[in-house]
């Protein structure tokens, strides 16, 4: 499978696993604010640490369903663009499952100052330092993948450059929070919300930019301006650097975060005028990706079916590619089928070909509103759990007629 199928498939498994416990924590609060119920109450017997335990065993899987898909993004264009196969196929893989398995392990790393015993600061310590290695294996493939490559210097690779260097500091600040006495020292400060943003804006957000310059013209059909990807790139690399590396000075210097003012006397005012600068260049780059994305549409160069190279099955169809996709679903015999293809190795068997014939399309569904329809309902009877009991029973409602609704349309 292509890595980024990999990714999704551990990030499935960790939503599976860890949006439980958030649907329990929520349904216990509003259990406590409209029945009378206890369970986090500690005057009547509850616990308050029972909410952050129960949060945060979602909350930190969180993290890698926002940022697996991202690594999996960055597995697909770093070959391409480098012109070689990804350097430790299998090792990518096994990373990702142990970030899976690990991400489960870590939660109370954010509750080291809640006053849990020595022997929990230490044990979550030392897994939040061990689920680093993982992550570190997958940094060390990308960049072998990139040495000596033939580097195609386009916007997907230059997002995804630009995403190792900020994860790697993202990640390096990860391990100091690891370290349980100088979590003391900067919980709740900025130095966490300059970690936090390295990590997923850094990384998660600038993935997600290279993936909209690598995939959007397979689906658009239309190649976006590389001179305003640049531009796009240049802003964003130098915004972000702006905006969040100056949190960590502030949080070492003892500000607070989630705090909307503070005395000029405290000497913070010039490092968060620059991070105000930072942000509204982040702000332009995005302007800026907007503008090419929408003239792109109308007036850019028609992409062509492959116009990356590309190596995997999405590359063979046409740009963008029917509602079928494939006429026939394709046997893969290899990891790299596409360029087996158009590269048979020497000596061995070429890949066998795709068929993209016209196909009558009477084995697909047919597109259907109802999902949307349940979706609305779900956060309807969530919004009514948290604010208000008369709200969920119209959610439950507008739930259970999407359900009905689809259901019909297929029996």
């Amino acid at each position: 499978m292509p890595q980024f199928v990999w990714q999704m498939l551990i990030t499935a498994f960790l939503m599976v696993f860890a949006i439980p416990s958030l649907t329990v924590d929520a349904i216990l609060l509003f259990l406590q604010r409209n029945f009378g119920a206890v369970f986090f109450s500690a005057a009547q017997g509850g616990s308050v640490l029972l909410w952050q335990h129960l949060f945060w065993f979602f909350g930190h899987p969180e993290v890698y369903i926002l940022i697996l898909p991202a690594f999996g993004i960055i597995s697909e264009i770093i070959p391409t663009f480098s012109k070689k196969p990804i350097f430790g196929y299998a090792a990518l893989v096994y990373a990702g499952i142990a970030i899976g398995f690990l991400g489960f392990t870590v939660w109370a790393h954010h509750m080291f100052a809640v006053g849990m015993s020595p022997l929990a600061d230490a044990v979550f310590s030392l897994d939040s330092m061990i689920i680093a290695v993982p992550t570190s294996i997958k940094i060390f493939n990308w960049i072998a993948t990139l040495w000596g490559g033939k580097l195609n210097l386009k916007a997907p690779l230059l997002f995804a450059a630009g995403f190792i260097a900020l994860f790697i500091i993202g990640g390096f600040s990860g391990i100091s929070l690891a370290t349980v006495p100088i979590d003391f020292q900067v919980e709740d400060t900025f130095f966490v919300v300059g970690h936090f943003h390295y990590v997923l804006f850094g990384g998660t957000v600038f993935a997600l930019f290279g993936g909209f310059y690598y995939w959007l013209p397979k689906i658009t059909g239309r190649l976006l301006s590389e001179k305003l990807a640049r531009w796009h790139f240049g802003l964003m690399f130098v915004g972000m650097n702006l905006t969040y590396f100056p949190m960590y000075i502030l949080g070492l210097s003892g500000m607070p975060r989630r705090v909307f003012t503070y005395s000029m006397a405290q000497g913070w005012g010039t490092l968060n005028l620059i991070s105000t600068i930072g942000a509204f260049t982040i702000a332009t780059s995005v302007l800026i990706f907007l503008i090419n994305f929408f003239t792109s549409q109308r007036k850019g160069e028609k992409a062509g079916n492959d116009p990356w190279d590309g190596q995997s099955l999405e590359w063979t169809v046409s740009s963008p590619p029917p509602a079928y996709n494939f006429a026939h679903i394709p046997v893969v015999s290899s990891r790299r089928p596409f360029w087996d293809q158009k590269y048979p190795p020497a000596g061995g068997q070429p890949a066998a070909r795709v068929e993209v014939e016209k196909s009558n399309g009477e084995r697909f569904s047919k597109g259907s509103f109802y999902p949307i329809i349940v979706a609305l309902g779900l956060f309807i009877a969530a919004f009514g759990m948290i604010f208000s009991f008369w709200v969920v029973l119209p959610g439950v409602a507008v739930v259970f007629y999407g359900i009905i609704g689809w259901f019909r349309e297929h029996f």
